[in-house]
C-alpha cells in the first residue's frame, strides 16, 4: 500500500469528486489517500512548502509552482458562466483607491482581477466566506466572490459589478480555468501520475453516476450551505472538464498563463 497525503478544499465540488476514492467505492490500485481539507488559499500556501503529495490548487498558484507540481488531467475546475464576480453595494465600478476584498493572493480570481484592471491597489485578503458580509457591513467597498457566493450575493444586499468569467469568455472564447489537481514532481510521486489520474477519473465518474452516494460527506463539509446551493454548486463546477481537460481545457490554461506572463504577473 502506497500512502499519499491529499489536499482538497471543503467546497462541494471537491468533496463530491473525491468521495468515491476516499471511501473505497472505486479501485485505488494499491494507493491509500489521507485527506486534508482546507480553504483553497490555505492549500495554495501549503503547496509552496510541498506539504501534500497531491493537492487542489488555484491555477494562478499552480503557474507559480509549475516546476514543482504537475496538473492532472482529471479533477480540474473549468467551465462557462462560473467565474469569480466583483460585487458591491452598488453596481458602479470601484475607484482605483477602493478597498477590495479578495479571497487570496494566489487565487485565480485575484489574477483575473489584475488582468481586467491592474489599477486596483488596495486589496485585502479575506477568507472567501467572509467577503459578502464584509461588503454588506461596509468593511470593504467591493469584494471578489468565488464558489457559492454567486448564488447568494443578492441575499446580502449586494450588486454585481462584473462577472470576470463573462469578461474572460468575451476576451478568449474559452472556458474559464479556475483550479486543478496537481501532483508533486519529485520522485517517487511523479511516477504515480498516470495511476492517480485513472483513480481520480473513476472517482469523478462514480460521483456523477451515483450522486446521492456522496451527499452526507458533501453536506458534512458544507454545513452552512442549503441543499439547493450545494446542488447548484456541483452542477456548475463539475462538468466534462472535470473528467478530462481535453484540448479545449489545456488551451484555456495556456491562454491564461500567457496573459499573466505578458502582464508580468508571474
Amino acid at each position: 500500500m502506497t500512502h499519499l497525503d491529499l489536499g482538497l478544499s471543503t467546497c462541494p465540488n471537491d468533496t463530491f469528486i473525491f468521495h468515491a476514492m476516499l471511501h473505497g467505492l472505486v479501485d485505488t490500485e494499491g494507493f491509500d489517500f489521507t485527506p486534508h481539507l482546507h480553504d483553497v488559499e490555505e492549500l495554495n500556501g501549503k503547496a509552496f512548502h510541498g506539504e501534500f503529495h497531491l493537492t487542489k490548487l488555484s491555477l494562478f498558484a499552480w503557474m507559480k509552482l509549475r516546476h514543482t507540481y504537475d496538473i492532472l488531467d482529471s479533477g480540474a475546475a473549468l467551465g462557462y458562466k462560473c467565474g469569480p464576480m466583483l460585487i458591491g453595494k452598488t453596481a458602479n465600478i470601484p475607484t482605483p483607491d477602493a478597498t477590495i476584498a479578495i479571497p487570496g493572493e494566489h487565487t485565480t480570481a485575484h489574477l483575473l482581477l489584475k488582468l481586467w484592471n491592474p489599477e486596483f491597489k488596495n486589496t485585502v485578503i479575506t477568507r472567501f466566506d467572509n467577503i459578502l458580509a464584509g461588503v454588506r457591513d461596509g468593511t470593504y467597498d467591493a469584494g471578489l466572490i468565488i464558489h457559492e457566493g454567486r448564488f447568494v450575493y443578492e441575499e446580502y444586499g449586494c450588486k454585481k459589478i462584473l462577472d470576470l468569467g463573462d469578461w474572460w469568455e468575451e476576451e478568449t472564447g474559452s472556458p474559464i480555468p479556475l483550479g486543478c489537481i496537481a501532483v508533486r514532481k519529485d520522485a517517487p510521486y511523479y511516477t504515480y501520475k498516470g495511476s492517480i489520474e485513472s483513480i481520480l477519473k473513476n472517482s469523478v465518474e462514480y460521483a456523477m453516476k451515483n450522486r446521492p452516494a456522496s451527499r452526507d460527506y458533501v453536506n458534512h463539509h458544507a454545513q452552512e450551505l442549503d441543499g439547493d446551493v450545494i446542488d447548484r454548486h456541483i452542477d456548475l463546477y463539475v462538468n466534462e472538464f472535470t473528467l478530462s481537460l481535453g484540448e479545449k481545457g489545456k488551451t484555456s490554461i495556456t491562454a491564461l498563463m500567457e496573459m499573466a506572463q505578458c502582464k508580468n504577473l508571474l
